[in-house]
């Protein structure tokens, strides 16, 4: 009998774990992936590589969205419909307030939507939140972690790279850090009721650079203080969905004895 696989990421219909954690890189899927008990390789179409595993007991997904947030939607989407019901997106990010080093975590409290994907869903006024759960989960994983760490709003954004058109500032706004995917993922959740969140690593768009006058070099991600990020990174965001796990697994006793 063949396999019920949804259409765009051909991953099953059915039978995944209710967590996932989602990243841009199928390689960095991989690589995380491999941190669980039990991984094994899922699927694997386009930019969609999906492994299944358990972390520490807790059964949960590790899957890649490829760049950008109108092919990341897609994954979320589809993973929503295969019953997954906790998000959290693991990534890298350019910082955008000076403080903020390679190699910190970025844990995003929301997320401006300018990511050329949810503004054709939805009105703009609309908010990208991530679920207070989330939050305090992924900043409990951090401190215990020993992980550098900030709390902000992130920026969304669908442009990589610079165009002929004059780039919109932000400047003022408090915005810690920009990256590509984020806010449809919130979007997702919040329109699903489902709980998500989000937390990236500083990858070498310092913002202490771009106010100083002498700094030197372009954009560099593959470097050591990144990989380390990157490896910290990962293991507070696996640690995060088990703790949202536990509270999950607390709530539900709490409501059996009617507290």
């Amino acid at each position: 009998m063949t396999q019920d696989l949804l259409p765009v990421t051909r991953i099953p219909r059915t039978g995944l774990p209710p967590r996932a954690l989602v990243v841009g890189d199928p390689l960095r899927a991989a690589l995380v992936g491999a941190k669980l008990e039990g991984a094994q390789e899922v699927s694997y179409h386009r930019e969609y590589r999906v492994f299944s595993g358990s972390w520490k007991g807790v059964p949960m997904v590790v899957a890649s969205h490829g760049v950008g947030a109108p092919g990341a939607i897609l994954l979320f989407q589809e993973l929503a419909d295969a019953g997954v019901r906790t998000f959290l997106r693991f990534g890298t990010a350019g910082a955008m307030k000076p403080g903020i080093g390679d190699g910190d975590l970025v844990i995003a409290e929301a997320a401006v939507r300018d990511d050329g994907v949810t503004q054709q869903l939805l009105p703009p006024e609309y908010p990208a939140v991530s679920s207070p759960e989330a939050v305090l989960a992924l900043q409990r994983a951090a401190r215990e972690a020993g992980a550098p760490h900030h709390r902000g709003i992130v920026w969304t954004r669908a442009a990589f790279q610079p165009g002929l058109l004059p780039l919109f500032s932000y400047e003022g706004a408090g915005l810690a850090a920009i990256e590509m995917e984020l806010s449809a993922l919130l979007v997702t959740a919040s329109l699903r009721g489902l709980v998500a969140g989000g937390v990236v690593v500083i990858d070498g768009a310092n913002a202490d650079e771009l106010v100083d006058e002498t700094a030197t070099g372009g954009y560099n991600p593959h470097r050591e203080i990144v990989a380390e990020g990157v490896e910290r990174g990962a293991v507070v965001s696996l640690e995060a969905l088990r703790l949202l796990a536990a509270n999950e697994a607390g709530a539900a006793d709490d409501e059996e004895y009617g507290v």
